[in-house]
């Protein structure tokens, strides 16, 4: 690999990029070559496999490009994620979801020339994300400056994580994901970091392509993705929830008692119905 990294990409930060997969043939590939077809040369890709039985493991076997991967049992994405960090080389770390894909071949060659500059002192860098339905059609990004999401960090995850990228050295002072989580880890990690330090937002940039249909992504696991949540800053010294918590929590109950009242269709329509009043783009119908 190193021989064919340019002279250019070669003065730029190393970025590792991580992939945890259990029975994801149907997206890998394309996650993969996503990853592969980058123009900036100076990176690694990790695949972590939880002892897939679909083909995924064929197509690992298939894929010589691949810097590093494994197929064991494990007890989820954050267990996949914690093995993959004692082979990443990278300065800077970023966690790709199996049905997600770089949104385009000159994200990192973008991210990376961002992240010479950053500042030594900001160990969490990331851009926008463009949601898709299950289709494969496109929705709207999400992403805001850190500016703009700093104080609603401290209460919900108000960051994008796919495409997000984590200096290495932020796991040699903060330590691994709590595997104790099974939706909240990766918020539970940054708000480690950033309960307290800065991060830094790229503009312009739609970093990677996010499949709506994964475990936070439905009414039903958003609650338990905000009671992590919850349970995080407990962790972090947070006694009392705030009010953009007890908010969010609020809606979810409304779209539970929708879904049970009007049924799943009827209430996707109500729900996009307050989205137009509230000025958003629709979601429950689109998903």
């Amino acid at each position: 690999m190193e021989a064919n990294i340019k002279l250019h990409d070669m003065n730029l930060p190393m970025i590792s990029i991580v992939v945890a997969v259990y029975n994801g043939a149907d997206t890998l590939k394309q996650c993969i070559d996503s990853v592969l077809s980058q123009t900036f040369a100076n990176k690694e890709l990790i695949v972590i496999d939880g002892g897939s039985c679909d083909g995924t493991i064929e197509l690992l076997e298939a894929n010589s490009q691949i810097n590093y991967w494994i197929s064991e049992p494990d007890t989820g994405v954050y267990n996949a994620w914690n093995k993959a960090l004692s082979h990443v080389k990278g300065e800077w770390i970023c966690f790709l979801g199996a049905d997600d894909y770089f949104w385009n071949n000159q994200v990192l060659e973008r991210m990376a020339q961002e992240l010479a500059v950053v500042s030594s002192s900001i160990s969490v860098a990331y851009g926008s994300v463009m949601l898709l339905n299950s289709q494969g059609d496109t929705l709207y990004p999400i992403g805001d400056p850190w500016g703009a999401v700093k104080q609603r960090f401290k209460q919900v995850m108000s960051v994008p994580h796919p495409g997000l990228m984590h200096r290495r050295s932020l796991f040699e002072r903060q330590g691994q994901f709590d595997e104790s989580f099974r939706i909240g880890g990766d918020y539970e990690f940054l708000l480690r970091e950033l309960k307290t330090a800065e991060a830094f937002f790229i503009p312009d940039l739609i970093t990677v392509a996010m499949r709506q249909g994964g475990l936070s992504s439905t009414p039903f696991n958003s609650l338990e993705s905000l009671m992590d949540a919850r349970r995080a800053q407990k962790l972090h010294g947070q006694v009392f929830p705030g009010p953009v918590w007890l908010s969010a929590v609020i809606r979810i109950y409304i779209r539970l008692f929708l879904w049970e009242v009007v049924g799943e269709n009827s209430a996707r329509k109500l729900m996009d119905i307050g989205r137009k009043i509230m000025g958003r783009p629709p979601y429950w119908t689109k998903t």
